[in-house]
């Protein structure tokens, strides 16, 4: 039965956090509507005014190379290379070299661009060139420096000295095509008119056309060669579709189509041209060295035939035997691709180190034929010494025919290569940009993306502030502490619209809202608390209440005055003091000045009825401002005259009502409390801590005050929680 409470009682306290939880969300949901109203509108305007921006796209496709020299084809299999050359091919598509020549024909390194008015700005002129084609729209709120739409400007030539490399310079619009240019810091560098070269202070400038409102701004820019280069390298993409299939894709994004399009043309174009010139070099280079060697071959096969022929005419035309025949097929074999693997390491040894793995590789494989040519050689051994000379001649012969027509072969495709101008790459698409469908902004995402991104802060910032909020918000946290709450007050909308008016008091007319406002709840809370008092003061020494908080802003004025209020409404004599010599605003409450209070009469300036004042809206509630703020509050109140005027004035009321500072900012309600019957403590919703109020029932005791309750002041509405149940709204019939 016991562990049946525990889960049951475990699952409550789940479901109360969950509450909780949701409470809070809908208390707050004004702020996270209006979080998530301002990013969603953000969005919108972001989505709606963004320079959009564009994505072209081109394909290109690389072939397999022809080998450049006989059996190089296995050595590309011995290191276990792949027949797609698309990942070397990438590199060389970004390179340096193609990108720079792209920079150099669309003169990249220069920017111009007119100058909007900041965020809405660029979106106004987008929407009004496409509104109202070749038009040029007039300044807004004649803010001429921008441009609203339909500026233009062609420049087609723009040198600058070092220094202003990279460096934004301003171009400013006059009549008749005239402009000046002013550098970073706003100093004049040229003057200039429209199809004219201008020169001045290291610069040179030619404006072929000019279209702006006199007074527009351009932005200027001379970028080094290099940074744009680098740029372009990291925003063009090149990725190979398909692995080993050779087909590399390339894209570029920018906000103008055209540009974009324009871009990876140019690459594409200078990439396959480069390609090509490479080629070509390259079966020069491996021309001239199979053309070398092709004399050398000849001789070796003319002297190998010689050597043959003499020795058959000698032996009179021995014949090879079907066994010898089997022995110089693979002999012949083996030695053949020797032959063409020393060509390839005298080609090798001109481009590569020993070290090189392309190298390593082909002497391994050398090494490997080597040791197979030793194993044939011990089979030739075994025959006759006559079939033996027979068919190391005519190994010889067949080795060298073959070598010799393989390089004859080679010769030929490397020069139809070298003059063809042929490469092994090829552009498949020519770039494309979709106008119709921009990449950026994803408008959808972008508007749902911030709506939640909205949402998912105000959440955050609802649950954080919760977090940081250990104000107290439950009456039982109070009682908890080992103080019994004697009444709830609710907060009034109607208190805050006067606390509001707080300039107008000091008028000459009371602020009280027990008055003022019969039947608003706060007041009804104030009744309640005026029946606790009843039973709790049956007991108490004098009829002397102290009200007290443990700091500022707690509401104990507010709780003071009212409370007399609700009293004197009872038909009690009420009289409230206010207490607080420091900063005490009780006078603003009932309608008074704060001079000639209870300072005055303790220190003896002032007769005890002249202290005493009446207010004329309630006929048995009087009271005593703060007097004038004296040096030393404290140490007044410890004067023997203050406990002689309170002496006299307990006979003269039911009730002595003494409004003190906090108890945690200073003394003076220690002293206070020792002469009242009965003492509170104001706690205020969401502001005191528990900790707080604590220590201040800690200080008060230590002092010898004992604080009979609470007061839980400024309670507000919760989803989920006290005043969700505490009150209810009860209104006179009319």
């Amino acid at each position: 039965m016991t562990q049946l409470t525990n889960v049951n009682v475990a699952r409550n306290e789940e479901e109360l956090d969950l509450g909780a939880m949701l409470g809070t969300l809908v208390d707050n949901r004004w702020l996270i509507i209006a979080i998530t109203g301002l990013f969603l509108a953000c969005s919108l305007a972001y989505a709606l005014l963004a320079t959009p921006i564009y994505q072209a796209d081109a394909m290109v496709q690389v072939e397999q190379k022809v080998p450049e020299l006989p059996g190089i084809s296995a050595l590309s299999q011995t290191l276990g290379a792949s027949n797609s050359q698309a990942t070397t091919e990438i590199a060389l598509i970004t390179s340096r070299t193609v990108i720079g020549k792209a920079v150099d024909d669309l003169k990249l390194d220069i920017s111009v661009a007119p100058s909007h008015f900041p965020m809405i700005g660029a979106g106004i002129a987008r929407r009004y060139g496409l509104a109202h084609p070749g038009e040029l729209a007039s300044p807004v709120l004649g803010l001429d420096r921008y441009d609203w739409g339909g500026a233009k400007i062609d420049l087609k030539q723009i040198d600058v000295r070092d220094d202003l490399l990279g460096k934004t310079l301003t171009l400013i619009a006059g009549d008749n095509g005239d402009y000046t240019l002013q550098d970073n810091h706003g100093d004049l560098l040229l003057q200039g008119t429209v199809g004219q070269v201008a020169t001045g202070h290291g610069v040179t400038l030619l404006v072929a056309t000019l279209k702006a409102n006199p007074g527009m701004r351009f932005d200027v820019r001379r970028e080094r060669a290099l940074t744009t280069i680098n740029n372009l390298q990291q925003a063009i993409q090149a990725t190979e579709k398909g692995k080993d299939s050779g087909i590399i894709a390339l894209s570029y994004q920018n906000a103008s189509p055209r540009m974009a399009a324009a871009l990876l043309d140019r690459v594409s174009e200078w990439y396959v041209h480069q390609n090509v010139d490479w080629n070509a070099a390259e079966a020069a280079n491996s021309l001239k060295f199979v053309q070398e060697q092709l004399p050398k071959v000849r001789v070796d096969l003319d002297k190998a035939q010689a050597a043959l022929n003499a020795f058959q005419i000698q032996a009179r035309s021995v014949d090879i035997t079907m066994q010898t025949k089997a022995l110089l097929d693979q002999s012949v074999a083996i030695e053949a691709n020797i032959q063409q693997l020393r060509m390839q390491q005298a080609d090798i040894e001109r481009r590569f180190t020993p070290q090189h793995p392309a190298y390593k590789a082909l002497m391994q494989q050398i090494g490997q034929l080597e040791g197979q040519k030793s194993k044939m050689d011990k089979q030739v051994d075994d025959l006759p010494d006559t079939q033996q000379e027979l068919l190391k001649l005519t190994r010889d012969v067949e080795v060298s025919n073959q070598t010799y027509t393989g390089l004859l072969n080679q010769a030929q495709q490397l020069d139809i290569a070298r003059a063809g101008k042929v490469g092994n790459v090829h552009v498949v698409d020519n770039a494309q940009v979709d106008v119709t469908s921009p990449v950026k902004p994803k408008k959808a995402m972008v508007v749902f993306g911030g709506t939640f991104l909205g949402a998912f802060l105000a959440f955050g910032i609802v649950f954080v502030r919760q977090m940081l909020n250990r104000g107290v918000e439950e009456p039982s946290v109070i009682e908890q502490l080992g103080l019994p709450v004697y009444a709830s007050v609710p907060v009034s909308p109607t208190e805050n619209q006067i606390a509001l008016t707080e300039r107008a008091r000091g008028d000459g007319r009371h602020h009280l809202l027990a008055i003022s406002a019969p039947a608003d709840l706060a007041t009804e809370a104030m009744r309640s608390l005026r029946t606790s008092l009843h039973f709790a003061r049956m007991e108490a020494k004098n009829n002397m209440l102290m009200i007290s908080g443990s700091s500022p802003e707690a509401g104990k004025t507010f709780v003071s005055a009212n409370l007399a209020a609700v009293m004197a409404q009872a038909g009690q004599r009420v009289l409230l003091i206010d207490g607080d010599m420091r900063k005490g605003s009780l006078h603003k409450v009932m309608g008074g000045k704060p001079t000639d209070g209870l300072s005055e009469l303790i220190s003896g300036q002032i007769e005890l009825s002249k202290a005493i004042r009446p207010l004329p809206a309630l006929e048995n509630l009087h009271y005593i401002a703060r007097g004038k703020v004296p040096p030393n509050p404290s140490e007044l109140l410890m004067n023997p005259r203050f406990n002689e005027v309170i002496q006299q004035l307990l006979p003269l009321y039911d009730l002595v009502l003494v409004d003190t500072p906090p108890i945690l900012a200073v003394t003076d309600a220690s002293i206070i409390g020792h002469m009242a019957g009965t003492s509170l403590l104001v706690i205020r919703f969401g502001l005191n801590q528990a900790r707080e109020i604590a220590l201040a029932r800690q200080r008060f005791a230590q002092n010898g005050v004992e604080i009979k309750g609470a007061i839980f002041n400024a309670v507000e509405r919760r989803s989920s929680g006290y005043y969700s149940y505490g009150y209810y709204e009860y209104k006179t019939a009319h």
